[in-house]
Order: structure tokens, then C-alpha cells, then sequence
């Protein structure tokens, strides 16, 4: 009877052992689930005050320097270099009907909200809007012209020299009979009176790119100077220039 109840005992601390041990198997993995769980969560949290902390909200504006389908480069007002990412979330206006990362130019003054990464100094481009240049209106004198690299030198009454790169898009007219005519660069010759509007070459210094080119022949521009009457007042526009002459 006592070497039956002793194999009784045997067994039921054996079942209670293997029970306990079952159940340690059972919760232990979850334990260690949980705290994983929680250990990555940490670490996500920490990583996004990390990004909060390297990440702020900007605004630039400057001239493009160069472009491609996914960057910018901008030269800013403060004349630093700004390296803009844009993607599919990047919108684009402009008062023209079409505007988008292909209309981008050199030379064209942009204006860009965005992300800026303290770290990695660039700034994901959020909103980019093309913004109008003012044009600097210089007269003068055509003292030099380089048919080669199509440029005009214009000297001011002072002696300033400017030269104007002649581009695609520059329109060049002659002013005659109270009216302006459609003229070329091939027609341009030194010693002639002209008013030339055009925005700073962001890849030259001292250089312009010309947009417009008025020439005044048979004018006298040092006579006007001196008497105070002015030969030209200009304002740049969509629609071209405002030209007023002294009347004849």
C-alpha cells in the first residue's frame, strides 16, 4: 500500500512539474514578444524627435543655377548656393496656364516652400512658384559688339560698361517715325543710342541677359543727358516695354 501511494506521489509531482514547465514555455515567448515590440517603438519614437528636431519648415528665393528632373540649385538672395529635392508631392504655380519641373529654367527666379534638413542642408521642395524678375534698364551708348558670342556692350554716360548676352528670346526693335520696328542683332551697329532691359547672368558676374533691345538712331543721347530729358522711360512688362520719347 505504502510503495503504491509512493508511485501516486511520483507521478503527481511529475504531472505538476511538466505542467509548470508547459506554462513557462507558453508565456515566455509572449514576454519576450511584448518587450521587443516595445524596444522598437522606442526606438521609432526617438528617431522621429531626432527628425523633428533636424527638420523645419523654410522659405527661399532665388535664381536657378541648374536643373534636372528631381533637383534645383539656387543661387538665394543672400547669395548662397540652396539644393532643392522635389517628388511627387511637390506643387508647382505660376500665372502662366502650365508650369512644372520642365519649365524650369537657368536664370529664372523662383520662389519654393519646403522642408529644410538641418543635417543633410537641403530642402525638400513642398510648393516651388515661378516669380517675375524685375529688369535692370540701362542706356547707353553700343560701344562694342561680339558677334561671336552674341553680346552687347553698353556704355553708360558715367563710363559704365554693361554687356548684354543676346539670347533666343531676345527681341530687338528700332525706334523710327514715332514706332518701333522689328530689327535683329545682325542690324545692331556701335555708336548707336540704346535702351536695354535684361536680368543678372547667375553664371557670369557684371553680365546681363538681354530681353529687350531698343535702338534709338540718329539720337544724341549725350544731348538729352545733359539737358535732363531723359530719351526713355521704361518699365518692364508681360506685354513688352513702355517707351516715351521727347516729341520731335
Amino acid at each position: 500500500m505504502r510503495y503504491l501511494l509512493t508511485i501516486i506521489l511520483i507521478i503527481f509531482f511529475a504531472l505538476t512539474l511538466s505542467a509548470t514547465t508547459f506554462a513557462q514555455s507558453d508565456t515566455t515567448p509572449t514576454s519576450t514578444v511584448t518587450q521587443q515590440q516595445i524596444n522598437e517603438l522606442q526606438t521609432k519614437i526617438a528617431s522621429k524627435v531626432a527628425e523633428l528636431k533636424l527638420v523645419e519648415k523654410r522659405g527661399i528665393i532665388g535664381t536657378v543655377t541648374d536643373s534636372s528632373d528631381t533637383t534645383l540649385t539656387l543661387n538665394d538672395v543672400n547669395g548662397n548656393i540652396q539644393n532643392i529635392d522635389v517628388d511627387e508631392l511637390t506643387k508647382f504655380y505660376s500665372s502662366t496656364s502650365s508650369f512644372g519641373i520642365s519649365d524650369i529654367k537657368n536664370g529664372q527666379t523662383l520662389g519654393i516652400l519646403g522642408l529644410y534638413n538641418k543635417d543633410s542642408r537641403r530642402l525638400l521642395a513642398r510648393e516651388i512658384y515661378a516669380m517675375s524678375t524685375p529688369s535692370n534698364i540701362v542706356i547707353g551708348i553700343i560701344s562694342d559688339i561680339d558677334r561671336v558670342n552674341y553680346e552687347i556692350t553698353l556704355t553708360e554716360e558715367n563710363g559704365n560698361k554693361v554687356i548684354f548676352e543676346i539670347q533666343d528670346t531676345t527681341k530687338t526693335s528700332v525706334y523710327s517715325q514715332k514706332s518701333l520696328a522689328r530689327s535683329g542683332f545682325s542690324k545692331t551697329q556701335t555708336e548707336q543710342t540704346a535702351v536695354i532691359t535684361g536680368t543678372p547672368d547667375p553664371q557670369s558676374h557684371g553680365k546681363f541677359l538681354a530681353d529687350r533691345v531698343i535702338i534709338l538712331p540718329n539720337i544724341d543721347m549725350s544731348s538729352f543727358l545733359k539737358s535732363g530729358n531723359i530719351p526713355a522711360s521704361a518699365s518692364a512688362s508681360g506685354s513688352g516695354l513702355e517707351f516715351n520719347l521727347p516729341g520731335k
